[in-house]
């Protein structure tokens, strides 16, 4: 008789809002699998009212680099501020463990190489959280587009449009380039053309516009793009934090079928639906049915996948190519917005402003000097 596998000791930095409504239940979704062994935080009344919710076994700690000493997790689930992202996640591959960040994995692609840097060194692997590839109804839309199932990809819709209020942003690291890397084009609308990258595949070109339209902050609060995409789709994206009315939605049309998502935070199967066009057999329409399974998008989900990779000792979904392809992807249309020109996949490398900082030093929005 074989012994059972042991779990997996996980930590966490940050027991804010993200950790304690998404991650704690994804680590209790996966309680064979995993053990939450400590918890991180500066402010030390959040930690002990975090460890009331997660169990007294949990071990607190107020910094990162003591917990990464005594414990040596298995697995570091990181929900702090972006600004600290980069410096954590090395931190933690450093001392071997894997690493699970919310979105954005770190702030401008040069951390990012910073971050491949650490795990090529270590042996460990970071992803980034971005939940909504990991639902059944996505994973059934990626297989059918990737073997042509609906037919070639046309055009495609991105849309983010959510609102925040001034309160939102009372906080001060908040719609601050150093603290936040951006706005809605990084804070908000990532998770939605993150998986219309992954339906659709690498893009080629990109052209686009920001503008600060009502709050006074240092990025963008709405910003819109034209995307080619190497298929041949053209696509557009648009990101807002100005949409009384809230909706997160993905459209693709291929020559035989739409395929279209709408939802606000998360996804089930029931939010997708396809449209044959009219050449197309209702016998074959029929097998484009979502699946029986009905998995969520969540971070249980995602964290599930994370942990079979562990166990493979493999490379995670949503770590390098797939963190990349996204942090990129928002660097170029912070770029084509602000130079007013077009961004090519790839330009964006050493040397390039865009590359250490979103925001790139143009002068209309680079951070202003405080008095």
């Amino acid at each position: 008789m074989s012994l059972p596998a042991a779990r997996s000791r996980v930590a966490v930095i940050g027991t804010g809002a993200i950790v304690t409504g998404s991650h704690l239940p994804a680590l209790r979704a996966h309680a064979e699998r995993v053990e939450l062994v400590a918890a991180v935080d500066v402010d030390r009344g959040r930690l002990d009212a975090f460890r009331e919710l997660a169990g007294a076994q949990v071990a607190a700690y107020t910094s990162t680099d003591a917990m990464l000493d005594a414990v040596r997790p298995d697995l570091v689930l990181i929900g702090t501020p972006p600004a600290l992202h980069r410096e954590q996640t090395v931190a933690a591959l450093k001392a071997g463990a894997w690493v699970l960040c919310e979105k954005p994995l770190c702030l401008s692609p040069a951390e990012l190489d910073d971050i491949t840097a650490a795990e090529d060194a270590s042996g460990a692997y970071a992803s980034v959280i971005f939940q909504h590839r990991y639902g059944s109804g996505a994973v059934h839309a990626r297989d059918l587009i990737s073997r042509g199932e609906l037919g070639a990809p046309l055009v495609a819709h991105c849309q983010t449009t959510w609102h925040r209020d001034a309160a939102y942003y009372a906080l001060p690291w908040r719609g601050r380039w150093a603290t936040e890397g951006g706005g809605p084009t990084m804070g908000h609308g990532i998770h939605q053309y993150d998986l219309l990258l992954h339906l659709l595949g690498e893009w080629e070109e990109i052209r686009a516009m920001a503008a600060r339209l009502v709050h006074d902050i240092e990025s963008e609060d709405v910003s819109t793009a034209l995307v080619r995409f190497r298929c041949g789709a053209l696509a557009t994206v648009v990101n807002s934090v100005l949409s009384p009315d809230e909706v997160s939605r993905i459209r693709i049309d291929c020559a035989d079928a739409t395929v279209e998502l709408t939802h606000l935070y998360g996804h089930g199967n029931g939010d997708w639906v396809y449209t044959p066009a009219p050449q197309v057999r209702p016998e074959r329409a029929a097998a484009w049915r979502t699946p029986g399974e009905d998995v969520p998008s969540s971070h249980a989900a995602q964290l599930g996948h994370l942990l079979d990779a562990y166990d493979r000792g493999v490379r995670p979904p949503g770590s390098g190519q797939d963190a990349r392809a996204a942090l990129e992807f928002a660097a170029a249309l912070y770029k084509a917005a602000f130079t007013g020109q077009p961004v090519r996949a790839g330009e964006i490398g050493p040397g390039d402003p865009y590359y250490t900082a979103m925001h790139g030093g143009h002068p209309d929005w680079a951070p202003k000097e405080r008095a």
